[in-house]
């Protein structure tokens, strides 16, 4: 077995974790030696090569080993046989200071599950978190990990589903950070920004939403393998993901609300402008219009050798003008 590739692979008997780490090749003989024990192998990015031995120990269905060294799968659950193979896609979430039009807010990575009579092999790609918690946190529940291999399916399945809520989480800050961006005082563009937090947004629920079926036939009773005594934590599980797959859903709405304020806003803000424009362009038209009359070159026009009618045309105009003034003042024109 290609120890590269194996983060831990150590045997446990009911429940409980047998002393040192175990290679492949006394696996399968300490199983066989005593009821209730099964070794649960982690591995991580492993080659063909690497996953060959292990396939074959194990007797693996050919697609889901093809599936387990490939990854890019979707959220999955199938039977082969008496073993169950089960995808999930992993959350990462990005920090970052605030969202831009090129953020990336989320990270995905991939995790595998087998779960079979005396193994249970967990295999993680790309930005899948190490599982050295959960493990941690199995081996001080020795009755749940009693259950068998099944239970480290569980086990993974909820540390997944319960970190897509914490993603939650840190996403409805940045959903927060924007609506508060968009419906500030200050004049801002926040199109590319939303349009980037929606991609992040679409990506996150193309992890998480696929996932519920499978958990539904893990929960419902009708898979033999599933020990009757793991249906209630599995119930849970699949609750824990229908609650971030509604707040993904309520976020989905609220960014495309947030985008379509955004553009509604847009374009109240152009109206605005073409309307301090066109208030402009009337009062200088004012003075240009009496302006142009009086230049044009006829002999006889009014007022034109009176004393006063220079002084009284500037008046005429100051006045139109001060009356137009008001009234755009009047109508928020200006």
């Amino acid at each position: 077995m290609g120890s590269q590739a194996v983060v831990d692979c150590a045997l446990y008997e009911d429940g409980r974790r047998l002393p040192g780490r175990v290679d492949l090749a006394d696996v399968l003989k300490r199983i066989g030696e005593q009821p209730g024990r099964f070794v649960w192998i982690g591995l991580y990015e492993p080659t063909a090569e690497q996953f060959d031995e292990i396939a074959a120990a194990f007797e693996l269905h050919p697609l889901a080993v093809e599936d387990a060294v490939r990854a890019h799968q979707r959220p999955k659950l199938e039977r082969y046989g008496n073993t169950l193979f089960l995808v999930l896609k992993t959350i990462v979430y990005v920090a970052h200071d605030r969202v831009t039009a090129t953020s990336e807010i989320v990270d995905t990575g991939e995790i595998m599950v087998f779960a079979g009579p005396g193994f249970a092999i967990v295999v993680r790609h790309g930005s899948a978190p190490a599982l050295t918690g959960v493990r941690r946190e199995m081996e001080a529940a020795p009755e749940l990990l009693g259950l068998g291999p099944v239970s480290v399916l569980h086990a993974v399945a909820d540390h997944v589903v319960d970190h897509y809520l914490e993603v939650a989480d840190a996403f409805e800050r940045d959903v927060e950070e924007l609506e508060t961006a968009v419906f500030s005082p200050e004049r801002t563009d926040d199109a590319g920004r939303i349009y980037q937090l929606k991609r992040e947004l679409m990506e996150f629920k193309r992890a998480v939403v696929p996932l519920g079926v499978p958990l539904k036939r893990l929960a419902d009773g009708s898979l033999p393998e599933v020990p009757a005594g793991l249906a209630a934590y599995l119930r849970d599980v699949a609750d824990h993901h229908l609650q971030a797959k509604e707040r993904i859903a309520s976020f989905d709405e609220l960014v495309a609300g947030i985008l379509d304020a955004s553009v509604a806003r847009l374009s109240l803000q152009q109206n605005t402008d073409m309307r301090k424009i066109s208030a402009g362009a009337a009062l200088v038209a004012v003075p240009t219009m009496v302006v142009g009359i009086y230049g044009m070159n006829f002999e006889y026009m009014p007022e034109l050798h009176w004393t006063f009618g220079y002084p009284a045309v500037l008046l005429l105009i100051v006045a139109v003008c001060a009356f137009a003034f008001r009234a755009f003042r009047r109508n928020d024109w200006l």
